[in-house]
């Protein structure tokens, strides 16, 4: 007998799972995850935003200012020197700042030679010009006047260009300093205005915090209610794994019984009215075979007497229905089977199963009123969150220091600003004057050019020459003329910016800055950090940099943490201890369940020992095979009234006629019933046959549901603890975002030092960026145009005087001779 496995597999499974609570998965993905929480920020005023100047297109040229800096300054930090100046300036010696200022003084010097020799000579030039001395013109034409001229053409037009990038930078770097100092004036109250509230206000923005618990209580609040339907359905939906498969094997396995039941009746009958067939049809069929061995033995049988006389032969029956064992035994086993409706049984144990959420939310609804009494608590530790924190005499005096540094700093930005636009109004001034000379330069050239190849004749005047001449020696004399103011520009904003850039940004980005200032004696007391914070100890300034940059904690860096315990304050485990022993109370009283009816257990419980397992099929089966009659009839019918018509005989064609009529009644009467009384026979044993393994199962499904039965109650409250501690950590995971955002608010906005690192670091970036590098770029291009105005007045004197008529010396006509076919123009001399 077959089995087919397919049922095994769940009911070994189940029954494992079953006597192995823990294989209930702790599955806390159907609760969902804890929901982000909008906390609103309370300290965001004095975050400070970092100070950053973005990439442009003058970054190269910052950096070539800072690398000729670098050479023009190379002492290192004058550590020494800075103490003396700070601590007592009367003993600066000036030979010590000399020759720290080497570079600088190289720079004076050249810039006073330059301010001494190009005045001079422009008076010089103007003295020879007004005499006619010099400047004038071309005194005699010869073979290289025109390459002599293009050269010199060349090198102004280059010159020009030169000076022409230097003017646009100049315009560019001026326009950039005056934009960037305004704002970068005006972000230095604001800074200083960030750094006085950084502990003044941090007890009432810890009181804020605190406030905010509420957040995470009417979340949990509002989750609470209606938690025990949803664990109810978490309960029912992890049962349903287990109990649907138990009901939908009993359901099956009574549809099987059902089916088993229908067959067997069926099975019975039939077996019956076949052997009765049986009995009736072997006599007949025995006469026909007797009669007609007779008579085809006959030697005066004609025709293909000898085929149809094998096929007499085998006239006998083939199936014997009387060897098949009855199953009367098992039909009385299961007399009135089945007593129950297992589809009504299984539908009403449903619908008590899915009414669990209800009895799971009617059951725990005490507890969650309790929980909401526990939730809507606050812990100590947030209650004392604000009164807890040290009015310490640190945060009074870091405030009034920060006060008096704002209150004195706001005159000299003042000043500042207004010498900057005085300085911005000379730089565009200058600047534009650069660009005259460069406008006069590129006017002279193309008026000159336009003038040379308009004129046939070197030696005769031409209007756009001479236009041309003269405006290359405007923009001489306005070179001559404002090269001393623009080289005193030039040198003052360079000596200025350049020791800004070497002696403070410099040391300010290698940390040779801090380290000065936490050297013991380099600052005076007024200036001493430690002093104006009222602190016992003194702290480092680089340390307190680094520590502020990392985020951390005020008191930490002030040393005030040994005062304010921030863990004790956001400790909430008692807290949270009371919830849980809330939630861990919960506990369902399922009232003995029983998936199966007492109908259902009885019919069950006789099949289980009907024996219908044992029933042989394949004995069935073996004569089911078989035809009813080994021959067949109806052909030897047929063929036995072929062969009566070829006989000589007349009686016996007569006979042989008779018996082929015989057999085929034979045939339509009894051998036709019969084999449609094996095809029903055949069905029902494949039914049964089929249902087999559903009906094996049965002490399977019995042990299952009597196990189950006993376990439920247990196993549902195993699963409830578990959904509990699911819902708990969820709702706990709001109170750890409270304690994490507190924790974050608390040390990086309210109490951290962050804002004094970043001050720093923005103060580096508005001197030194946003301020420092244009100054420094617009002398190095006001300074590039001073210098280049130098060969640009060379080139531009000595281009003139090719604009102008040029004196035409005679030459010999020896050429002329020696030259066939030329004819020589008649030309005029112009003396």
């Amino acid at each position: 007998m077959r089995c087919t496995p397919g049922l095994l597999v769940p009911l070994v499974g189940l029954g494992l799972s079953l006597r192995l609570p823990g294989a209930v998965a702790n599955d806390c993905g159907s609760l969902g995850q804890a929901q982000r929480l909008a906390f609103a920020p309370v300290a965001r005023t004095r975050w400070l935003a970092p100070l950053v100047r973005p990439p442009g297109p003058l970054d190269p040229l910052y950096g070539a200012v800072r690398r000729f800096l670098a050479v023009v300054q190379l002492n290192p930090f004058p550590a020494d020197l800075v103490k003396a100046l700070l601590n007592e300036p009367s003993s600066v010696k000036v030979d010590e700042v000399v020759r720290y200022e080497a570079g600088y003084v190289v720079g004076a010097v050249i810039a006073g030679l330059y301010l001494l020799v190009v005045p001079t000579t422009g008076l010089g030039f103007c003295c020879c010009r007004y005499r006619r001395r010099c400047g004038g013109r071309v005194k005699t034409e010869h073979k290289a006047l025109a390459c002599e001229g293009g050269t010199l053409m060349a090198f102004l037009l280059l010159t020009t260009l030169i000076l022409l990038i230097g003017v646009v930078c100049a315009f560019v770097t001026n326009q950039r300093t005056h934009e960037q100092t305004g704002p970068s004036v005006e972000a230095v109250p604001e800074t200083l205005l960030s750094l006085r509230g950084l502990v003044s206000d941090v007890p009432q923005e810890l009181q804020a915090v605190a406030e905010q618990f509420s957040l995470p209580q009417k979340q949990v609040l509002e989750e609470l209610d209606g938690i025990g339907e949803r664990l109810g359905n978490l309960v029912h939906t992890q049962l349903g794994s287990i109990v649907y498969p138990v009901l939908a094997s009993v359901d099956s396995l009574g549809k099987a019984l059902q089916v088993a039941m229908d067959h067997l009746r069926v099975l019975n009958t039939t077996l019956v009215e076949l052997r009765e067939g049986q009995q009736h049809l072997e006599p007949a069929v025995q006469k026909h075979r007797d009669r007609l061995l007779a008579l085809l033995q006959d030697t005066g049988c004609q025709g293909n007497c000898e085929g149809t006389l094998n096929q007499a032969r085998a006239l006998e029956l083939a199936a014997d229905f009387v060897q098949v064992p009855s199953i009367d035994h098992v039909l009385y086993r299961l007399q009135g089977v089945p007593e129950a409706n297992f589809s009504s049984m299984v539908q009403e144990e449903n619908n008590t199963f899915h009414s669990l959420p209800l009895l799971v939310a009617m059951q725990t609804a005490s507890v969650v009123k309790d929980l909401k009494k526990a939730v809507a608590q606050q812990p100590e530790g947030m209650r004392t969150l604000a009164s807890g924190f040290p009015g310490s005499e640190a945060a009074s005096q870091w405030k009034q220091a920060l006060e008096q540094l704002e209150e004195h700093s706001r005159p000299y930005l003042r000043d500042m600003q207004r010498y900057e636009t005085y300085r911005w109004i000379m730089g565009c001034v200058l600047c534009s004057t650069a660009l005259l000379v460069v406008v006069c330069n590129l006017l002279g050239l193309c008026l000159g050019i336009l003038g040379l190849s308009a004129r046939e004749d070197p030696s005769h005047w031409e209007a756009k020459g001479e236009a041309g001449a003269r405006f290359l020696m405007v923009g001489v004399g306005l070179s001559f003329l404002f090269t001393a103011p623009l080289i005193l520009l030039v040198f003052a904003t360079f000596l200025v910016g350049g020791n800004v850039q070497t002696l403070v940004c410099r040391s300010w980005e290698s940390g040779e800055l801090y380290e000065f200032a936490d050297t013991p004696g380099n600052l005076p007391p007024s200036m001493n950090l430690s002093h104006l914070l009222g602190l016992r100890k003194n702290i480092s300034i680089l340390l307190a940099y680094q520590q502020c940059k990392e985020g951390a904690a005020l008191w930490k860096v002030l040393q005030l943490n040994d005062s304010y315990d921030l863990d004790k304050h956001l400790d909430i485990s008692q807290y949270t201890k009371k919830l849980q022993w809330d939630l861990q109370s919960f506990q369902v009283d399922m009232k003995d369940p029983d998936l199966l009816s007492p109908e259902a257990r009885r019919d069950l419980e006789a099949l289980q020992t009907s024996g219908v397992e044992s029933i042989p099929y394949l004995d069935f089966l073996v004569q089911i095979q078989k035809p009813v009659v080994k021959t067949d009839v109806e052909q030897l019918a047929q063929e036995l009234a072929g062969l009566a018509q070829s006989q000589g005989n007349s009686v016996l064609g007569q006979q042989l006629q008779e018996e082929s009529r015989g057999l085929r009644n034979l045939f339509e009467e009894q051998v036709i019933s019969q084999q449609n009384l094996v095809v029903k026979l055949n069905l029902s044993i494949r039914a049964l046959e089929s249902s087999a393994p559903n009906l094996q199962e049965t002490s399977a499904i019995l042990g299952n549901v009597t196990y189950l039965n006993a376990e439920l109650p247990p196993l549902t409250n195993h699963i409830l603890q578990n959904a509990s501690q699911c819902f708990l950590t969820r709702e706990m995971g709001y109170f750890s975002q409270y304690v994490a955002w507190v924790r974050e608010e608390v040390t990086q906005h309210i109490a951290t030092c962050q804002p004094f690192s970043r001050a720093l670091d923005n103060g580096r970036v508005i001197l030194c960026d946003m301020m420092a590098d244009p100054w420094n770029a617009f002398w190095f291009c006001l300074g590039w145009c001073t210098f280049f105005l130098i060969p640009s007045i060379i080139f531009a004197v000595k281009t003139s005087k090719y604009f102008r008529p040029i004196r035409k010396r005679l030459s010999s006509t020896s050429s002329e001779e020696t030259q066939l076919f030329h004819i020589p123009r008649v030309t005029s001399l112009k003396l």
